[in-house]
């Protein structure tokens, strides 16, 4: 019987603690649900364990009061008189470095992927916490692939920033992956951009870190995309889109504000192509803000910072000159930041009919979100963190792109545009080959809130 590290296991995540050293691989057999009147002695019986080797694989149990509930879920170790394949994986090897072979790794049909994620994985500080979340993602994917009959076996190191990963890759686990999710940090990824290469791994880098390898490297996939791209491809769009709109760009007095460089180009753009725009500042009389608007062409208004106070302050002026010039047509386009701000900014979204630019999409009333967020609490006791992106969708999404293109296509998959029929439910994926090395996602959407309250999602 194949042996599956099923994502459910990350429940013992919730009991990290900030020593909890985590690079060793994960020796775990199952996970079981918990049954009405069941005891932790009638459960190591079942499973031909003690109540120390149980204990030992859940510490939460020796939290005072601990009591073992109903459908909570608990992780089954190996006995320690059994010598577990993920303990056989983690026999020290020689290094790459000590020795160039490349590593021979035979996987016949339906056998289980072997996944490899080597991302800060602790309750140290922000970037742990993150990945953690991500890391619970990944695993609620691998159970959901399983009712598929596809079979993970996921092996996990923490690679904290101050990382040494030479350790890790002399581990026979890590050079028998087919797949590794990582790094996070820049620094550890010339030593593994060559170790993929001569152990023949498909390396997925999940977020945007300089990793210059992708120009030569074949084997790595990089998600996220320079602000650079990103600021390209909406220009781009922007000069198709709404080619027929008099654009209208506000000062909003932020110095502290990134968009500079977006607004810069853009009026650059606007400039080489012989297109007048409106300029005006938020601290402008009302006449004088709105003598920078058209009043026969419909107008698309671009801010130079994504804070939500001067948001606020912008659909106040908005709203009244509006209210003032009732035949006036108006047009958002925002900035990904923006979409944390949609509970506040809903209704004035809609009203201008906002195109939001972003890599993801978050919508937390639709059914998919909706299921995956009640699975998230009912898994993990606890609701996803408040962030943009919600980084355990993030991580469900990646897997599950990833690990159903391999099981298809084994080293062959590419990422390219119709090769599978995968609904994401945050981050759409797509990739496209950089000169001879690796593959970079180039997906881009734009969020639509149209007038009658209803969104869409518009793929460039």
């Amino acid at each position: 019987m194949k042996r599956i590290f099923n994502c459910a296991l990350l429940c013992f995540l919730m009991v990290f603690s900030t020593e909890t050293a985590f690079c060793q691989t994960q020796k775990f057999r199952e996970i079981h649900k918990v049954k009405k009147k069941e005891t932790i002695f009638g459960i190591a019986r079942q499973y031909g364990l003690t109540i120390q080797e149980l204990i030992e694989a859940n510490p939460e149990m020796n939290t005072p009061g601990y009591e073992l509930k109903k459908d909570s879920y608990i992780a089954i170790p190996y006995p320690k008189s059994q010598t577990s394949h993920a303990e056989t994986a983690a026999a020290p090897v020689s290094t790459p470095a000590q020795s160039k072979t490349v590593t021979t790794k035979s996987r016949g049909k339906g056998d289980p992927i072997r996944l490899g994620v080597m991302l800060p994985l602790h309750n140290a500080n922000g970037d742990g916490r993150r990945m953690v979340e991500y890391y619970r993602g990944v695993l609620m994917a691998c159970d959901s692939l399983k009712k598929q009959g596809i079979s993970v076996d996921v092996h996990a190191w923490n690679t904290p920033d101050n990382e040494d990963i030479s350790p890790i890759l002399r581990q026979k686990a890590a050079r028998q992956c087919d797949l590794i999710i990582g790094p996070l940090y820049s620094k550890q990824m010339a030593q593994l951009s060559e170790f993929v290469t001569e152990n023949d791994i498909r390396l997925v880098i999940p977020f945007s870190i300089n990793a210059p390898q992708l120009q030569t490297n074949r084997n790595i996939f990089q998600i996220y995309q320079s602000t650079n791209t990103v600021n390209e491809a909406v220009i781009e769009q922007f000069m198709k889109r709404f080619a027929n709109y008099h654009p209208v760009f506000i000062d909003c007095n932020d110095s502290t504000s990134t968009k500079g460089s977006f607004t810069f180009a853009l009026r650059r753009r606007l400039d080489a192509k012989g297109i007048e725009y409106g300029l005006t500042n938020l601290k402008s009389s009302e006449a004088n803000f709105a003598r920078a608007f058209s009043k026969t062409m419909p107008n698309i208004v671009i801010l130079n910072t994504s804070r939500s106070p001067e948001l606020n302050v912008a659909m106040a002026k908005l709203n009244g000159m509006t209210a003032t010039y009732s035949g006036l047509k108006i047009t958002l386009l925002g900035y990904t930041e923006w979409l944390m701000y949609t509970k506040q900014q809903l209704e004035n979204f809609y009203k201008y009919s906002a195109y939001i630019p972003s890599t993801f999409y978050y919508t937390p009333l639709t059914s998919n979100t909706l299921r995956f967020q009640q699975k998230y609490r009912s898994h993990f006791r606890q609701d996803m963190m408040q962030s943009l992106p919600r980084f355990a969708i993030t991580g469900f999404d990646h897997a599950m792109f990833f690990l159903q293109g391999f099981s298809r296509f084994g080293n062959n998959f590419t990422g390219a545009p119709g090769l599978l029929v995968y609904e994401p439910i945050q981050t759409p994926l797509k990739f496209e080959r950089v000169g001879n090395g690796g593959l970079r996602n180039n997906t881009m959407v734009f969020v639509h809130y149209l007038p009658e309250h209803r969104m869409e999602i518009i793929n460039f």
